[in-house]
C-alpha cells in the first residue's frame, strides 16, 4: 500500500474516526484505524464494536493495499506536522510497520493485519429513509441532555426513536428521559419508515453522529433493523447496534390535566435560576418557586452557606403555587427553548410540570418536582 494525501484532509478524516476508539482496549485492534487505499481515495475504519464509523477521503494511490495503524497515535502525529504538508503513507506486505514521511519528518508505526479487524455488517436492514440533516442535528439536540446515564437501567441510555400518529398525521418522534426530565420531538414520518420497529440508539452513537452532522446540509440516508441502525451522509458511513431493550411506557409520565399556564421570558428566568443556585448545594440543587400572578419568586436556602431570593416578573392563570425543581434541570430545559417565552403547565406542587416553546410545537419537555 502507498498513497498521498494532503495533511488537511487526512487530519479531518482521522479526528471523525479516531473518536470512535476507546483510550483502552484488551483487544490490539481495536486501538487501532483501518487505512484501505485503493482508487483515488482512502478509507478510514474504525470501530469499538459497537459502533463503527468509515469515512472516504480522497488520495493520490501509488499502490492500493490496506493496513491497520493505532489510531490516536496517528493523529497525534498528522495534528503536529506543519500546515498545508503533503504526507506519504507506505507499507510493503512483508513489514508489520507503516512508515509515514511528510517532509524531513518520518514514522514508522507498528502495523496490524487489515485481515485482523472487525467488520460490523450490517446485516439486512429493514426500513431505509431521508431526514434533512439539519432536522435529525435539531431532533438530537433538543433531547440528548435527557438520556440516563445509569447504567443499571440500560433501556434509558439513548434516544427512543419511533413512529406515532396524532390527528391522522404520522410523525417520527424522539424521546429520552433519566426518570427526572424527560425530551419529546417530533418530525413529519419520512417516506419509507413507515412500520419502522420502534428502536433505542445508544449514546456514543447519538453524540457520534451530532458532532459528524456539523456543517452538513444534504439529507442523512437512515437505514435501520431492529437490531442495527446505519447514518450515510457526505462521505461518512456510521454502523451502531441498538440497545436491546424495552423503553418504557414514557407517554404514562405526561400529564393530561396540567391547565395552569405560567408564561415567563425564558432568558430572564434562566439566568435568575443559575444565579440563586450558586447558593444551593452540590448534592441537592434544589430551587423553589413562589408562583403568584404576576411574577415568579425564586428561592435557594442552603443552611451551610446561605440564601438567595430573586423575583422574575411573569404572568400565571391559576392560584399561587409553591414548587421545587432541580436548578440544573431547569436550565437543560430552558437553553433548549428557541423562543423568548416559556410556557410552564402546572398541576400542583407534587407533580410532574410540562415546559413548552411557543416558536416549536413540535417539543415538549417534562420535569419532576423536587420536594424543597
Amino acid at each position: 500500500m502507498k498513497f498521498t494525501i494532503e495533511r488537511a484532509a487526512f487530519l479531518k478524516s482521522l479526528n471523525h474516526v479516531q473518536s470512535v476508539v476507546e483510550r483502552r482496549n484488551t483487544i490490539p485492534i481495536l486501538s487501532n484505524v483501518l487505512l484501505k487505499a485503493d482508487a483515488g481515495s482512502v478509507q478510514l475504519t474504525a470501530t469499538d464494536l459497537d459502533l463503527e464509523i468509515v469515512e472516504t477521503t480522497s488520495a493520490d494511490v501509488a499502490q492500493a493495499g490496506g493496513v491497520t495503524a493505532n489510531a490516536h497515535m496517528l493523529y497525534d502525529i498528522v495534528r503536529k506536522l506543519p500546515d498545508g504538508a503533503q504526507l506519504e503513507l507506505e507499507q510493503s506486505g512483508d513489514d508489520d510497520r507503516v512508515t509515514l514521511y511528510a517532509g524531513r519528518s518520518q514514522f514508522a508505526l507498528q502495523a496490524l493485519p487489515q485481515e485482523d479487524f472487525p467488520d460490523l455488517t450490517a446485516g439486512e436492514l429493514t426500513h431505509t429513509f431521508k431526514v434533512n440533516a439539519a432536522d435529525l442535528a435539531r431532533l438530537i439536540d433538543k433531547t440528548r441532555f435527557a438520556i440516563s446515564t445509569e447504567e443499571t437501567r440500560y433501556y434509558l441510555n439513548g434516544i427512543y426513536l419511533h413512529e406515532v400518529e396524532k390527528d391522522n398525521i404520522a410523525f417520527l418522534r424522539g424521546v429520552a428521559t433519566d426518570g427526572h426530565r424527560l425530551a419529546q420531538v417530533e418530525l413529519p414520518l419520512p417516506d419509507g419508515a413507515a412500520g419502522m420497529p420502534g428502536i433505542i440508539v445508544p449514546r456514543k452513537a447519538v453524540l457520534e453522529v451530532h458532532k459528524l452532522l456539523e456543517n452538513v446540509e444534504d439529507d442523512v440516508e437512515i437505514s435501520l433493523s431492529d437490531t442495527k441502525i446505519r447514518f450515510a451522509f457526505a462521505n461518512i458511513v456510521l454502523t451502531s447496534k441498538l440497545i436491546d431493550g424495552t423503553f418504557p411506557d414514557y407517554e404514562r409520565v405526561i400529564p393530561q390535566g396540567n391547565e395552569n399556564v405560567l408564561e415567563v421570558d425564558s432568558n430572564l428566568f434562566a439566568q435568575a435560576v443559575d444565579r440563586v443556585s450558586t447558593i444551593s448545594s452540590e448534592r441537592g440543587r434544589a430551587v423553589k418557586l413562589l408562583i403568584e400572578k404576576d411574577k415568579v419568586v425564586l428561592s435557594v436556602n442552603n443552611p451551610d452557606s446561605g440564601s438567595a431570593t430573586e423575583e422574575v416578573a411573569s404572568s400565571f392563570d391559576g392560584e399561587d403555587l409553591e414548587i421545587g425543581f432541580n436548578a440544573r434541570y431547569l436550565l437543560d430545559i430552558t437553553s433548549q427553548l428557541e423562543s423568548n417565552n416559556a410556557r410552564f403547565l402546572l398541576a400542583d406542587s407534587g407533580s410532574p410540570a410540562i415546559v413548552r416553546d411557543n416558536n416549536d410545537g413540535s417539543a415538549l419537555y417534562v420535569l419532576m418536582p423536587m420536594r424543597v
